[in-house]
């Protein structure tokens, strides 16, 4: 009742105000435009004196626009209690327009009286003007007063309630990775950074193809931790995309190293720009399970079906079949022939000759009892089956150009050894995916079995493209690698993807243990599993309704997801969300990011075209100077072959000539 008695009293006030008002407006004609009102009959003796007199004590009439001025001020505080009813049509332009009108025809009209046309013209046409710039003013106050302020309309994307505050301080450590970007809040855009101040526990890139995620963050991981003096393996499906930033980049910072790093590159298409290593070099393998794992790397790589089957008869049984190989060839004559292409031509001679010869070693008896058992139980399509199961797949990868990289020893895979720092790519090729992933791989897992010791120089693990190889305990590396300062960078375009060649179990592994996270484009399940991870965020709600008389607001609040899944569903190029974690003693409040990276697409630009191409490694000369490439990897393919034949028939007589192993020959 109380709130009744106001609005009346207040809408009293406001009609006495616009009374006044008008009052003035009305002095303003009268007195400037008074032989017109004579000469029309319209004067007052009583209001002649009365102006008269407020002219001596006040000069109010000295200037035209004095009663102007009163009768605008009087207008705009009626204006300001009036209560009328939200209407959308009304807009700001709207209301500019109608004020200017009504400012031009109120207060510059003073010439209009100066017109030749006598006074009664010239008052009539001043008269006029006045009343219409008043109404015009009037106009637009009472519709400033209509103006629906706050349109729930206009931020239909509700863009305000998802942008929040990000991290503008620079962070930076001697291991930290700083991405500066550029972030929306409070209806501006803001300056930030991105620091990833502990990457050694690990960091995802997702993001649909064309997303950025290599151009924008991969690329800068690559550059910032060469500029830290990391030592690192690059994996690099494209060849040479990664390769060529890594090797120019290290070029300029060889200073960051304490002792310089050499760079070595992997790449089976052109043996010229490869240098040759030994995958499973005897040096490093000290013990069985190294073969296992070896061989576990190389059937799976080969076989992706096999990952959702690990277990099975079928998958282990080649598996331990080649890694009973791989551990003979280490044992034999010191591990002279211990290289994988020797495996293989070892693995292709008739199971005749294989299992006689890795029985007759102790260690490898119990690994080959099941495949001896089905040979002497006479079940010979259970066994040819196992051994079809590991040679089917392998006899893809005899190739020349193979042989010659995998059977030399150009450097150790030990890349984060202090003395021998080094910085490795492996160039893997989208056409010949299915041959190259299953040697890369085995590259992967011994280097992964390598690096991750105490005391070794801080390194950096980075793989492009994740799914197409797999990459044998690279979830225990990034459960276990982060006290032994190895960062591990992993890109792939979705969690689906890598589901699908992992396997369900790895891949949440991966998921849920990798501490830094970037996301670009990506859709379906996995743009919802991020959102969940972002998590939730005190949002404002409001509705709004308006009747005949008023409006009426209701602002109420809710907890709702902090970056939506169909905003990531939605990302612009460049624009990344994602978390990265912290320190004890370096605290990040706001982990969580949506924001665009920053790239000054100019500069990186002008030092691509600056890049020198990967330099030719190894030169094939005859003695006339002619080039002997093909000799040369033909020829180092036949002694492979040549020497597994000698190593087979040594063997084999010796076998015979010893009564305690003779038994194991049966006749054909």
């Amino acid at each position: 009742m109380a709130q009744e008695d106001d609005l009346r009293a207040l809408g009293k006030i406001m009609d006495f105000m616009r009374a006044l008002s008008v009052i003035f407006l009305l002095i303003n004609a009268y007195w400037f435009c008074y032989e017109a009102f004579l000469t029309w009959g319209f004067t007052l003796g009583i209001v002649d004196k009365i102006l008269m007199n407020f002219q001596r004590t006040t000069s109010l009439f000295s200037s035209i626009l004095w009663t102007k001025l009163f009768c605008l001020v009087f207008l705009a505080l009626s204006c300001l209690g009036t209560k009328g009813v939200k209407e959308e049509s009304i807009t700001w332009p709207k209301i500019w327009a109608v004020l200017a009108v009504g400012f031009v025809l109120f207060f510059l009209n003073w010439w209009l009286l100066a017109l030749p046309i006598g006074k009664v013209g010239a008052a009539s046409l001043y008269i006029f003007s006045l009343s219409v710039g008043y109404i015009c003013l009037l106009m637009a106050g009472v519709w400033m007063s209509r103006l629906l302020k706050n349109n729930l309309m206009d931020d239909v994307f509700n863009l305000e309630n998802e942008s929040f505050m990000q991290e503008t301080r620079l962070l930076e450590n001697e291991y930290s990775v700083n991405l500066p970007t550029r972030f929306y809040y409070k209806k501006r855009w803001h300056k930030g950074w991105i620091n990833i101040v502990n990457p050694f526990r690990a960091s995802m890139v997702l993001g649909t193809p064309g997303s950025g995620k290599s151009f924008v963050i991969v690329n800068n991981y690559i550059k910032q931790q060469i500029e830290k003096g990391f030592a690192m393996y690059i994996y690099d499906y494209k060849f040479p995309d990664l390769s060529e930033i890594a090797y120019n980049h290290l070029l300029t910072h060889l200073d960051a190293y304490e002792v310089k790093p050499q760079f070595f590159v992997i790449n089976f298409d052109d043996p010229r720009k490869s240098h040759r290593c030994n995958p499973i070099n005897p040096a490093f393998m000290t013990d069985i399970s190294d073969a296992y794992e070896s061989a576990y790397t190389i059937m799976l790589n080969l076989n992706r079906t096999w990952i959702q089957k690990q277990g099975d008869f079928f998958v282990e049984s080649p598996i331990i079949l080649l890694a009973a190989i791989i551990w003979f060839l280490k044992i034999y004559q010191g591990g002279r022939y211990c290289t994988f292409p020797h495996a293989i031509e070892f693995l292709n001679r008739p199971y005749a000759q294989i299992f006689p010869i890795l029985t007759a070693y102790d260690e490898l008896a119990n690994y080959l009892s099941p495949f001896m058992d089905a040979w002497e139980g006479g079940a010979q399509d259970q066994l040819q089956g196992q051994i079809a199961s590991a040679k089917i797949p392998l006899s893809r990868m005899i190739s020349p150009a193979l042989y010659w990289v995998m059977t030399g020893d150009d450097f150790s895979l030990d890349i984060n050894n202090p003395r021998e720092p080094k910085v490795l790519v492996v160039g893997n090729n989208p056409d010949r995916q299915n041959i190259y992933s299953a040697a890369l791989g085995l590259y992967n897992s011994r280097i992964v079995k390598l690096i991750n010791k105490k005391q070794q120089l801080k390194s950096s693990v980075i793989i492009d493209e994740l799914p197409t190889i797999y990459f044998r305990g690279l979830d225990n590396l990034i459960a276990t690698a982060r006290s032994n300062k190895v960062a591990v960078c992993l890109g792939f375009q979705d969690f689906s993807q890598l589901t699908r060649d992992y396997g369900d179990k790895e891949s949440k592994v991966i998921q849920n243990t990798v501490g830094n996270v970037f996301s670009g484009q990506v859709v379906g399940e996995t743009a919802k599993t991020l959102s969940e991870r972002f998590g939730k965020v005190l949002q404002q709600r409001q509705s709004m309704t308006i009747n005949r008389n008023d409006k009426s607001t209701s602002i109420s609040t809710q907890m709702d997801s902090l970056i939506p899944a169909s905003k990531i569903s939605n990302l612009t190029q460049g624009m990344f969300v994602g978390a990265v974690s912290d320190n004890f003693d370096e605290r990040i409040e706001q982990k969580i990011f949506h924001a665009e990276i920053v790239v000054d697409v100019a500069k990186v630009s002008a030092e691509s075209k600056a890049y020198l191409p990967i330099p030719t490694i190894a030169t094939f000369p005859n003695e006339d100077g002619s080039d002997s490439l093909t000799e040369t990897i033909e020829t180092n393919y036949k002694r492979v072959k040549q020497e597994i034949l000698s190593l087979v028939e040594l063997e084999i007589e010796r076998i015979k000539s010893d009564p305690n192993l003779a038994h194991l020959l049966k006749d054909n």
